[in-house]
């Protein structure tokens, strides 16, 4: 069987900024530390100013750290809005 995978698009107003599959994504909101896994169920949250992981088909985390952005989770997608002023992208 197949690994199960997450499709993650981290995206600003002015493009795409991170596009690929997943392992995981984690990160923390207002109510604590929390990690989106293949299959997780329809999930919407606001981060802000915490990192943001994202652990790729290869094992490696690969993380940013915006000033704000919006996560929503549905039908396996891991969809994150964010300024792209507010995110530093990892080198």
């Amino acid at each position: 069987m197949a690994q199960q995978v997450l499709e993650v698009k981290i995206a600003s107003p002015k493009g795409i900024i991170y596009q690929g599959q997943a392992l995981a994504v984690s990160s923390k909101n207002s109510q604590g530390n929390f990690d989106i896994l293949p299959l997780h169920a329809n999930f919407i949250t606001l981060i802000k100013e915490v990192p943001l992981v994202v652990l790729d088909t290869n094992k490696k985390k690969q993380t940013f750290n915006p000033k704000l952005a919006i996560i929503y989770v549905g039908d396996n997608k891991v969809n994150i809005y964010t300024e792209i002023d507010s995110l530093q992208i990892p080198k």
